[in-house]
């Protein structure tokens, strides 16, 4: 499940960055309206990969989904961008992560949620 759920995050966000970088490249650069196009196709992509998450709660997949978003932020503006990160870019990177393993994988008490 955890490498699951790993592969999952990494694939949302690698949508999510890469969708929004196309429609950045579009709007801001004046680029093809086929950069628009495929940034969109990519980001409901996005929207549509973290479903497949075996969590119940959305609000806690999105929560934990966070850390990893801004892992692989820095990791894309460091590779693609070339904004090389500092030493305050990777403590808020370690931060964030901490933060994704204790509201994903700590244990807690069953939950019950009924739908209506």
């Amino acid at each position: 499940m955890v490498l699951r759920s790993a592969v999952l995050f990494f694939l949302a966000g690698l949508a999510e960055i890469a969708g929004g970088y196309f429609m950045w490249i579009w709007l801001r650069y004046d680029a093809g309206i086929m950069w628009g196009v495929t940034g969109g196709i990519v980001l409901i992509l996005y929207g549509i990969i973290p479903t497949f998450q075996q969590f119940p709660s959305f609000g806690r997949i999105y929560a934990a989904y966070g850390g990893v978003f801004i892992v692989m932020s820095i990791l894309w503006g460091w590779w693609i961008d070339y904004t090389v990160p500092d030493f305050y870019d990777w403590l808020g990177t370690i931060i964030a992560l901490i933060g994704t393993a204790v509201i994903i994988w700590f244990p807690r008490q069953k939950e019950t949620k009924e739908v209506e």
